[in-house]
């Protein structure tokens, strides 16, 4: 029945129009007639629970009916939220500055809620502050998040009127990255989407990818960025990365630096950070964790409850299975 209700509530919010923009896209790169992959994509999201960004990002159009059984899709993420992520605490990741006050230790930058901090408060933290990020509290993907510096910064009282109109409660100093990760991309901050799974006893590494910005302010791969998926052990990256446009590197097409190969520092600090934090409130196991590299050590930009889905292209990696049998090992649902 929750399976059901998950597919209704996401057929009643379906962008038809970016189905059909997506569909004519890879009927282009495929050459199948559109009418066939829409049809393949009504039949995935019934039996494998893939969306259709799903079905686009994963390559179900070159997969077989047993290798598509092995990728792990939105709905199959969503049942492993609804089945162990307890909605009475899911305020504490959901809305920013909650989770901020939560795991102020593991943050290593400054931060104020607007909701409760005065104007006057607002204008001191912006002369020592600069460059800023504003944040709506409760968005997702990158939505509503901005960057603020320099002049920008000058007339702090008609920011604090706009980012009050905006929504934009949350402020926080920016976080300063670790050279190694600014030589990717410096315009944003390069980040890591760490999936975990405390089972009451061990935080399981289900994930690592490595998030990077492509001239924007942010690294979200549904706002211009693009990513990778790191080995959970070691924090190198096997693999070139890809954007939401299918557009693959291996370099950064910025700065050249070589994504293959490349190897996130201060990584085992990392894996010791998410050993920890993921036991803070064991009635959320399931959380996708960003993750910024600093030159002290890691920095928890924010937590997801309800955590996206990160598998690497088959064209990419020449390996059509995906992660479902690897979760499976771990969680069951």
């Amino acid at each position: 029945m929750k399976r059901i209700r998950h597919y209704v509530s996401r057929l009643v919010s379906l962008d038809v129009k970016n189905m059909l923009a997506v569909a004519r896209a890879i009927s282009s790169r495929s050459r199948t007639p559109v009418f066939f992959i829409l049809i393949d994509m009504v039949w995935c999201s019934l039996v494998y629970q893939a969306g259709y960004l799903d079905y686009e990002e994963f390559e179900f159009n070159v997969l077989s009916r047993a290798e598509r059984r092995t990728w792990i899709t939105s709905g199959n993420a969503n049942s492993i939220v609804v089945k162990y992520n307890q909605r009475d605490f899911r305020e504490r990741f959901y809305d920013k500055p909650t989770f901020n006050r939560t795991f102020d230790k593991w943050l290593g930058r400054a931060w104020l809620d607007l909701r409760t901090a005065s104007e006057i408060e607002f204008v001191e933290f912006v002369k020592n502050h600069d460059p800023i990020m504003v944040k709506v509290v409760d968005s997702m993907s990158g939505a509503g998040i901005e960057k603020h510096s320099g002049d920008d910064l000058k007339d702090a009282h008609a920011l604090y009127r706009e980012l009050m109109d905006k929504r934009q409660f949350l402020v926080e100093a920016f976080i300063e990255q670790h050279e190694g990760m600014s030589a990717l991309c410096p315009t944003s901050v390069n980040s890591l989407r760490m999936i975990t799974f405390f089972d009451g006893t061990e935080v399981h590494i289900m994930e690592a990818v490595l998030r990077m910005g492509n001239g924007a302010d942010v690294d979200n791969y549904g706002r211009g960025g693009m990513y990778t998926v790191l080995d959970e052990k070691t924090g190198i990256a096997p693999y070139g990365a890809f954007d939401k446009y299918a557009n693959t590197f291996t370099e950064h097409p910025q700065t050249g630096t070589p994504i293959v190969g490349f190897q996130v520092p201060l990584y085992d600090e990392v894996l010791a950070t998410l050993d920890t934090v993921g036991r803070v409130i064991p009635e959320i196991p399931y959380v996708g964790w960003d993750v910024a590299i600093s030159p002290t050590g890691p920095a928890i930009i924010e937590g997801n409850y309800n955590t996206g889905v990160f598998q690497m292209k088959p064209s990419l990696t020449g390996i059509k299975t995906g992660l479902l049998p690897k979760f499976r090992e771990v969680i069951d649902f």
